[in-house]
């Protein structure tokens, strides 16, 4: 397991990395005005979402959180992470990102990101590595709300830092 606190120069590259690493976030509760917002933002206003009374009558019971506010919040949330203080300077971009949502979130759960390194993958540039990222939400009652993988590009160590 990297130790952030002894990183010598507070930068994190990609060998620093090892499969298996896993870190978390703080928490955060999803508010009513979070969906509101976010329905007025996307322009997503699906009744399960703002509809109280329409969503009381689906299967989930009650509204719904959007999976893209999710998303969002996990993103935010990822990047409270002392992980991402280190990794600002080595990241050079998101490649790619995968998602699946397992159980749904509700206005009022409290959730959090757990990220695991799950796999490193070298470039054909020497400067650069793949990093594949396992992103899991988990709400108040440890149910995983949302996981996937998220890949990333960053820098290797510099030859003279070996």
């Amino acid at each position: 397991m990297i130790d952030l606190q002894a990183l010598k120069d507070g930068q994190i590259y990609w060998e620093d990395l090892n499969i298996g690493d896993s870190f978390d976030s703080p928490t955060r509760t999803i508010t009513d005005a979070d969906v509101t917002n976010f329905a007025c933002l996307s322009g997503d206003f699906n009744r399960l979402h703002v509809d109280d009374e329409y969503a009381a009558k689906s299967h989930f019971g009650k509204r719904i959180a959007h999976g893209l506010l999710v998303v969002s919040i996990m993103s935010g949330l990822s990047t409270r992470m002392l992980l991402n203080t280190f990794m600002e300077r080595s990241l050079l971009g998101l490649l790619d990102m995968q998602c699946r949502f397992p159980k749904p979130s509700f206005i009022g759960d409290t959730i959090g990101v757990r990220v695991i390194v799950e796999e490193k993958t070298e470039t054909s540039k020497p400067g650069r590595g793949i990093v594949s990222f396992r992103r899991q939400v988990t709400n108040q009652r440890g149910e995983i709300v949302l996981e996937g993988v998220w890949k990333l590009l960053m820098l290797r160590r510099p030859a003279d830092q070996v």
